[in-house]
Protein backbone atom coordinates (compact mmCIF):
# COMPACT_ATOMS: atom_id res chain seq x y z
CA UNK A 1 0.00 0.00 0.00
CA UNK A 2 0.95 3.16 -0.16
CA UNK A 3 0.01 7.42 0.29
CA UNK A 4 -2.69 8.80 -0.51
CA UNK A 5 -2.77 12.30 -1.41
CA UNK A 6 -0.55 14.98 -3.68
CA UNK A 7 3.11 15.41 -4.04
CA UNK A 8 4.69 17.97 -1.86
CA UNK A 9 4.54 21.85 -2.89
CA UNK A 10 3.01 22.45 -5.88
CA UNK A 11 0.12 19.26 -6.17
CA UNK A 12 0.96 17.99 -9.49
CA UNK A 13 -1.91 16.20 -9.61
CA UNK A 14 -0.75 14.36 -12.73
CA UNK A 15 2.75 13.36 -11.66
CA UNK A 16 1.06 11.94 -8.66
CA UNK A 17 -1.35 10.05 -10.32
CA UNK A 18 1.46 8.36 -12.43
CA UNK A 19 3.52 8.02 -9.73
CA UNK A 20 1.52 6.46 -6.63
CA UNK A 21 0.28 3.35 -8.68
CA UNK A 22 4.01 2.70 -9.70
CA UNK A 23 5.19 2.72 -6.10
CA UNK A 24 3.72 0.53 -3.94
CA UNK A 25 6.18 0.28 -1.53
CA UNK A 26 4.99 -0.95 2.44
CA UNK A 27 3.91 1.58 4.91
CA UNK A 28 6.46 1.39 7.24
CA UNK A 29 8.85 2.36 5.02
CA UNK A 30 9.98 5.70 4.29
CA UNK A 31 12.19 6.02 1.02
CA UNK A 32 14.58 9.13 0.67
CA UNK A 33 17.51 7.36 -0.69
CA UNK A 34 17.06 8.22 -5.01
CA UNK A 35 20.54 9.49 -5.10
CA UNK A 36 22.03 6.26 -3.82
CA UNK A 37 20.11 2.90 -5.09
CA UNK A 38 16.30 4.28 -6.70
CA UNK A 39 13.13 1.83 -5.99
CA UNK A 40 12.24 0.64 -9.23
CA UNK A 41 8.76 1.30 -10.51
CA UNK A 42 6.09 -1.60 -11.15
CA UNK A 43 6.63 -1.72 -14.81
CA UNK A 44 10.54 -1.86 -14.61
CA UNK A 45 9.49 -5.11 -12.17
CA UNK A 46 7.51 -6.59 -14.05
CA UNK A 47 9.38 -6.01 -17.72
CA UNK A 48 12.14 -7.72 -15.50
CA UNK A 49 9.83 -10.40 -14.73
CA UNK A 50 8.39 -10.94 -18.32
CA UNK A 51 12.27 -10.93 -19.88
CA UNK A 52 13.10 -13.99 -17.31
CA UNK A 53 9.89 -15.31 -18.30
CA UNK A 54 9.81 -15.54 -21.91
CA UNK A 55 13.98 -16.64 -21.49
CA UNK A 56 12.81 -19.61 -19.43
CA UNK A 57 10.38 -20.31 -21.87
CA UNK A 58 12.04 -20.05 -25.46
CA UNK A 59 15.46 -18.21 -24.84
CA UNK A 60 16.36 -16.06 -27.34
CA UNK A 61 14.16 -16.79 -30.19
CA UNK A 62 12.39 -13.65 -30.43
CA UNK A 63 16.29 -11.67 -30.39
CA UNK A 64 14.97 -9.10 -32.79
CA UNK A 65 12.34 -7.90 -30.44
CA UNK A 66 15.16 -7.54 -27.77
CA UNK A 67 17.25 -5.23 -30.25
CA UNK A 68 14.35 -3.46 -30.74
CA UNK A 69 13.69 -2.69 -26.97
CA UNK A 70 17.94 -1.60 -27.60
CA UNK A 71 16.51 0.89 -29.68
CA UNK A 72 14.03 2.05 -27.54
CA UNK A 73 16.22 2.52 -24.68
CA UNK A 74 19.04 4.45 -26.74
CA UNK A 75 16.73 6.87 -28.21
CA UNK A 76 15.02 7.67 -24.91
CA UNK A 77 18.52 8.29 -23.49
CA UNK A 78 18.94 11.02 -26.41
CA UNK A 79 15.78 12.79 -25.36
CA UNK A 80 16.63 12.30 -21.62
CA UNK A 81 19.83 14.37 -22.05
CA UNK A 82 18.90 16.13 -25.57
CA UNK A 83 21.76 14.38 -27.45
CA UNK A 84 21.76 15.61 -31.30
CA UNK A 85 21.82 11.82 -32.37
CA UNK A 86 21.33 8.25 -31.23
CA UNK A 87 24.54 7.73 -32.25
CA UNK A 88 26.45 9.46 -29.63
CA UNK A 89 24.80 7.52 -26.99
CA UNK A 90 26.74 4.12 -25.71
CA UNK A 91 25.60 1.73 -23.19
CA UNK A 92 28.44 0.91 -20.67
CA UNK A 93 28.26 -0.98 -17.18
CA UNK A 94 28.75 1.91 -14.79
CA UNK A 95 30.00 5.96 -14.66
CA UNK A 96 33.34 4.86 -13.42
CA UNK A 97 33.79 2.79 -16.45
CA UNK A 98 32.57 5.67 -18.52
CA UNK A 99 34.86 7.93 -16.74
CA UNK A 100 37.84 5.28 -17.19
CA UNK A 101 37.18 5.58 -21.19
CA UNK A 102 37.77 9.09 -21.25
CA UNK A 103 41.19 9.10 -18.60
CA UNK A 104 42.07 6.18 -20.65
CA UNK A 105 41.66 7.16 -24.06
CA UNK A 106 43.58 10.31 -23.92
CA UNK A 107 46.84 10.98 -24.94
CA UNK A 108 48.37 12.50 -21.76
CA UNK A 109 51.58 14.75 -21.24
CA UNK A 110 53.66 14.69 -18.42
CA UNK A 111 52.35 17.80 -16.97
CA UNK A 112 48.95 18.00 -18.54
CA UNK A 113 46.90 18.76 -15.70
CA UNK A 114 42.65 17.78 -15.28
CA UNK A 115 40.18 19.97 -13.07
CA UNK A 116 37.96 18.80 -10.67
CA UNK A 117 36.21 20.23 -7.64
CA UNK A 118 36.71 19.02 -4.23
CA UNK A 119 33.10 17.75 -3.46
CA UNK A 120 33.08 14.89 -6.13
CA UNK A 121 32.26 11.47 -5.79
CA UNK A 122 35.00 8.71 -5.47
CA UNK A 123 34.72 7.95 -8.89
CA UNK A 124 34.87 11.02 -10.50
CA UNK A 125 38.72 11.74 -8.71
CA UNK A 126 40.21 8.49 -8.50
CA UNK A 127 40.18 7.95 -12.07
CA UNK A 128 41.90 10.93 -12.94
CA UNK A 129 44.38 10.60 -9.98
CA UNK A 130 45.39 7.46 -11.06
CA UNK A 131 47.23 9.41 -13.83
CA UNK A 132 49.69 10.96 -11.86
CA UNK A 133 51.78 7.76 -13.52
CA UNK A 134 51.72 9.66 -16.62
CA UNK A 135 52.43 12.75 -14.65
CA UNK A 136 48.75 14.32 -14.84
CA UNK A 137 48.29 16.48 -12.43
CA UNK A 138 44.89 16.53 -10.41
CA UNK A 139 43.49 20.07 -9.73
CA UNK A 140 40.83 20.14 -7.11
CA UNK A 141 38.40 23.16 -7.01
CA UNK A 142 37.34 24.49 -3.99
CA UNK A 143 33.60 25.31 -4.11
CA UNK A 144 33.49 27.36 -1.48
CA UNK A 145 36.17 29.84 -2.27
CA UNK A 146 35.27 31.99 -4.83
CA UNK A 147 32.55 34.33 -5.35
CA UNK A 148 30.16 31.45 -7.02
CA UNK A 149 31.02 27.25 -7.25
CA UNK A 150 31.71 27.78 -11.25
CA UNK A 151 34.31 30.63 -10.96
CA UNK A 152 36.12 28.19 -8.51
CA UNK A 153 36.52 25.71 -11.30
CA UNK A 154 36.91 28.55 -14.21
CA UNK A 155 39.93 29.83 -12.22
CA UNK A 156 41.92 26.46 -12.09
CA UNK A 157 41.95 26.14 -15.42
CA UNK A 158 44.76 27.36 -17.35
CA UNK A 159 47.43 26.78 -20.60
CA UNK A 160 47.82 23.19 -19.23
CA UNK A 161 44.52 22.08 -18.29
CA UNK A 162 43.41 18.85 -20.98
CA UNK A 163 40.05 18.09 -19.18
CA UNK A 164 37.32 19.43 -16.52
CA UNK A 165 35.45 16.85 -15.40
CA UNK A 166 32.58 18.16 -13.08
CA UNK A 167 29.50 16.45 -11.51
CA UNK A 168 26.25 18.43 -12.46
CA UNK A 169 24.87 17.90 -9.00
CA UNK A 170 27.20 16.94 -6.15
CA UNK A 171 26.12 13.96 -4.14
CA UNK A 172 26.96 15.35 -0.49
CA UNK A 173 25.95 18.86 -0.24
CA UNK A 174 23.47 19.15 -3.11
CA UNK A 175 24.78 21.97 -4.89
CA UNK A 176 24.22 21.96 -8.51
CA UNK A 177 26.41 23.32 -10.79
CA UNK A 178 25.82 25.78 -13.66
CA UNK A 179 27.15 23.51 -16.15
CA UNK A 180 26.69 25.75 -19.13
CA UNK A 181 29.50 28.15 -17.65
CA UNK A 182 31.92 25.91 -16.96
CA UNK A 183 31.24 24.58 -20.64
CA UNK A 184 31.35 27.49 -22.57
CA UNK A 185 34.95 28.76 -21.19
CA UNK A 186 36.00 25.10 -21.86
CA UNK A 187 35.22 25.32 -25.07
CA UNK A 188 36.84 28.59 -25.31
CA UNK A 189 40.06 27.35 -24.20
CA UNK A 190 40.03 23.88 -26.17
CA UNK A 191 39.88 21.81 -22.91
CA UNK A 192 37.27 18.68 -23.19
CA UNK A 193 34.49 19.16 -20.60
CA UNK A 194 33.03 15.84 -19.10
CA UNK A 195 29.88 15.93 -16.69
CA UNK A 196 29.06 13.56 -14.17
CA UNK A 197 25.13 13.57 -14.71
CA UNK A 198 23.74 10.74 -12.33
CA UNK A 199 22.33 13.03 -9.73
CA UNK A 200 21.20 14.78 -12.60
CA UNK A 201 19.26 12.68 -14.91
CA UNK A 202 15.35 11.60 -14.29
CA UNK A 203 15.38 14.31 -11.30
CA UNK A 204 16.06 17.49 -13.65
CA UNK A 205 15.79 18.50 -17.26
CA UNK A 206 19.69 18.30 -18.56
CA UNK A 207 21.07 19.40 -22.12
CA UNK A 208 23.92 17.86 -23.23
CA UNK A 209 24.32 20.53 -25.77
CA UNK A 210 23.46 23.66 -23.64
CA UNK A 211 26.17 22.40 -21.35
CA UNK A 212 28.56 22.32 -24.39
CA UNK A 213 29.57 18.87 -22.45
CA UNK A 214 32.04 16.46 -24.92
CA UNK A 215 30.79 14.07 -22.27
CA UNK A 216 28.11 12.82 -20.44
CA UNK A 217 28.30 9.88 -17.95
CA UNK A 218 25.83 8.34 -15.53
CA UNK A 219 24.56 5.34 -14.14
CA UNK A 220 20.80 3.90 -14.44
CA UNK A 221 20.03 2.90 -10.94
CA UNK A 222 19.20 6.62 -9.09
CA UNK A 223 17.03 9.11 -10.07
CA UNK A 224 16.19 7.39 -14.00
CA UNK A 225 14.74 4.15 -11.57
CA UNK A 226 16.57 1.47 -13.34
CA UNK A 227 18.88 -1.17 -12.31
CA UNK A 228 22.72 -1.51 -11.12
CA UNK A 229 25.55 -2.78 -13.93
CA UNK A 230 23.99 0.39 -16.71
CA UNK A 231 24.65 3.90 -18.17
CA UNK A 232 24.31 6.36 -20.90
CA UNK A 233 27.78 7.35 -21.75
CA UNK A 234 27.27 10.31 -24.22
CA UNK A 235 30.08 11.65 -26.57
CA UNK A 236 30.53 14.23 -29.48
CA UNK A 237 31.74 12.98 -32.47
CA UNK A 238 34.76 15.64 -32.41
CA UNK A 239 35.80 14.13 -28.64
CA UNK A 240 34.93 10.66 -28.85
CA UNK A 241 37.19 10.61 -32.31
CA UNK A 242 39.86 12.01 -29.50
CA UNK A 243 40.18 8.72 -27.52
CA UNK A 244 42.20 5.58 -28.15
CA UNK A 245 39.97 2.65 -27.87
CA UNK A 246 41.47 -0.04 -25.21
CA UNK A 247 38.82 -3.08 -25.58
CA UNK A 248 38.12 -4.48 -28.83
CA UNK A 249 35.16 -7.15 -29.66
CA UNK A 250 32.13 -8.24 -31.96
CA UNK A 251 30.14 -5.78 -31.24
CA UNK A 252 32.09 -2.27 -31.48
CA UNK A 253 32.39 -2.71 -35.35
CA UNK A 254 31.15 -0.94 -37.88
CA UNK A 255 29.23 -4.07 -39.33
CA UNK A 256 28.26 -5.68 -36.36
CA UNK A 257 26.54 -8.99 -36.62
CA UNK A 258 28.25 -9.60 -39.86
CA UNK A 259 30.57 -12.84 -38.59
CA UNK A 260 32.01 -14.12 -42.02
CA UNK A 261 33.32 -10.59 -42.96
CA UNK A 262 37.18 -10.72 -42.09
CA UNK A 263 37.66 -7.12 -42.59
CA UNK A 264 36.81 -5.06 -40.23
CA UNK A 265 36.48 -1.17 -39.20
CA UNK A 266 35.83 0.31 -35.71
CA UNK A 267 32.44 1.59 -35.39
CA UNK A 268 32.02 5.82 -36.40
CA UNK A 269 28.93 5.91 -33.67
CA UNK A 270 29.18 5.52 -29.76
CA UNK A 271 29.27 2.12 -30.12
CA UNK A 272 32.23 2.16 -30.45
CA UNK A 273 32.77 1.85 -26.45
CA UNK A 274 30.58 -1.31 -26.58
CA UNK A 275 32.81 -4.34 -27.27
CA UNK A 276 30.48 -7.37 -26.61
CA UNK A 277 27.35 -8.59 -25.73
CA UNK A 278 24.85 -6.08 -24.53
CA UNK A 279 23.00 -6.31 -21.17
CA UNK A 280 19.68 -7.34 -22.50
CA UNK A 281 18.21 -8.04 -18.52
CA UNK A 282 19.57 -4.08 -17.47
CA UNK A 283 18.25 -3.01 -20.75
CA UNK A 284 14.93 -3.97 -20.32
CA UNK A 285 14.22 -3.05 -17.42
CA UNK A 286 15.68 0.90 -17.95
CA UNK A 287 13.73 1.17 -21.39
CA UNK A 288 10.72 0.47 -18.66
CA UNK A 289 12.29 3.12 -15.93
CA UNK A 290 12.57 5.66 -18.49
CA UNK A 291 9.24 5.17 -20.48
CA UNK A 292 7.44 6.32 -16.97
CA UNK A 293 9.90 9.85 -16.66
CA UNK A 294 8.43 10.25 -20.04
CA UNK A 295 5.04 9.65 -19.56
CA UNK A 296 5.09 11.69 -16.46
CA UNK A 297 7.32 14.37 -18.65
CA UNK A 298 10.30 15.76 -17.39
CA UNK A 299 9.07 19.32 -16.78
CA UNK A 300 6.42 17.78 -14.25
CA UNK A 301 9.26 15.41 -12.87
CA UNK A 302 11.32 18.39 -12.12
CA UNK A 303 8.93 21.05 -10.79
CA UNK A 304 7.94 17.44 -8.32
CA UNK A 305 11.39 17.21 -7.28
CA UNK A 306 12.30 20.74 -6.78
CA UNK A 307 8.81 21.33 -4.83
CA UNK A 308 9.86 18.50 -2.34
CA UNK A 309 13.86 19.88 -2.02
CA UNK A 310 11.86 23.20 -1.23
CA UNK A 311 9.41 21.66 1.59
CA UNK A 312 12.25 19.94 2.77
CA UNK A 313 14.73 22.66 3.11
CA UNK A 314 11.59 24.43 4.52
CA UNK A 315 11.12 21.89 7.62
CA UNK A 316 14.66 21.63 8.24
CA UNK A 317 15.13 25.50 8.70
CA UNK A 318 11.91 25.49 10.90
CA UNK A 319 13.87 22.96 13.33
CA UNK A 320 16.47 25.13 15.45
CA UNK A 321 18.42 22.10 16.13
CA UNK A 322 19.23 21.23 12.69
CA UNK A 323 21.65 23.36 9.92
CA UNK A 324 21.02 23.30 6.36
CA UNK A 325 24.15 22.15 4.45
CA UNK A 326 22.72 21.93 0.69
CA UNK A 327 22.19 25.57 -0.73
CA UNK A 328 18.82 27.05 -0.06
CA UNK A 329 18.51 29.30 -3.84
CA UNK A 330 16.52 26.79 -6.34
CA UNK A 331 18.71 26.96 -9.07
CA UNK A 332 21.72 25.94 -6.85
CA UNK A 333 20.38 22.48 -5.78
CA UNK A 334 18.15 19.76 -7.23
CA UNK A 335 16.88 16.91 -5.40
CA UNK A 336 19.34 16.24 -2.63
CA UNK A 337 19.00 17.77 0.66
CA UNK A 338 21.59 17.04 3.41
CA UNK A 339 21.58 18.64 6.74
CA UNK A 340 23.12 17.98 10.25
CA UNK A 341 21.83 18.45 13.58
CA UNK A 342 23.87 20.69 16.36
CA UNK A 343 24.08 18.52 19.20
CA UNK A 344 23.66 14.98 18.19
CA UNK A 345 26.04 13.03 15.82
CA UNK A 346 24.47 12.22 12.81
CA UNK A 347 25.73 8.77 12.72
CA UNK A 348 23.39 7.93 15.86
CA UNK A 349 20.77 10.33 13.93
CA UNK A 350 21.25 8.12 10.98
CA UNK A 351 21.03 5.01 12.82
CA UNK A 352 17.75 6.27 14.14
CA UNK A 353 16.70 6.82 11.23
CA UNK A 354 17.74 3.55 9.47
CA UNK A 355 15.76 1.80 12.82
CA UNK A 356 12.61 2.99 11.76
CA UNK A 357 12.60 2.13 8.55
CA UNK A 358 14.16 5.49 6.74
CA UNK A 359 15.87 4.79 4.05
CA UNK A 360 18.41 7.62 3.66
CA UNK A 361 22.36 8.11 3.80
CA UNK A 362 25.34 9.74 5.48
CA UNK A 363 26.70 12.53 3.34
CA UNK A 364 28.43 15.75 3.24
CA UNK A 365 28.79 15.71 6.82
CA UNK A 366 25.46 15.28 7.77
CA UNK A 367 21.88 13.11 7.01
CA UNK A 368 20.70 13.38 2.86
CA UNK A 369 17.46 12.84 2.14
CA UNK A 370 16.51 12.76 -1.98
CA UNK A 371 12.61 12.22 -2.18
CA UNK A 372 11.91 11.70 -5.85
CA UNK A 373 8.76 13.25 -7.83
CA UNK A 374 6.33 10.74 -6.70
CA UNK A 375 7.22 10.88 -2.87
CA UNK A 376 4.65 12.09 -0.66
CA UNK A 377 4.65 14.99 1.96
CA UNK A 378 3.23 12.39 4.05
CA UNK A 379 6.68 10.65 3.32
CA UNK A 380 8.39 13.32 4.17
CA UNK A 381 6.74 14.59 7.48
CA UNK A 382 7.37 10.99 8.84
CA UNK A 383 10.34 11.06 8.66
CA UNK A 384 11.23 14.87 9.62
CA UNK A 385 9.12 14.25 12.54
CA UNK A 386 11.82 11.42 13.59
CA UNK A 387 14.47 13.57 13.27
CA UNK A 388 12.31 16.24 15.46
CA UNK A 389 11.95 13.27 18.06
CA UNK A 390 15.66 12.12 18.32
CA UNK A 391 17.39 13.84 21.17
CA UNK A 392 21.04 13.00 22.89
Amino acid sequence: MQDGGYVAGNNLMAAGAAGFSEFPQVDDVVYLNHAAVAPWPVRTARAVQAFAEENLRQGAAEYPQWLKIERELRGRLRRLIHAESVEDIALVKNTSEGLSLIAYGLDWRSGDNVVITDQEFPSNRIVWESLGQFGVEVRQAALSQESTPEASVIARIDERTRLASVSSVQYGTGLRLDCGRIGRVCRENDVLFCVDAIQSLGAICFDAQACQADFVVADGHKWMLGPEGLAVFYSTPEARNRLRLNQYGWHMVQHAGDFDRMDWQVATSAKRFEPGSPNMLGIHALNASLSLLEEVGMERVEQSVLANAAYLIELVQANSELELITPIKEDDHAGIVTFRHRRVDHAALFRHLTNHKVVCAQRGGGIRFSPHFYTTQKRIDLAMALVAEYDV
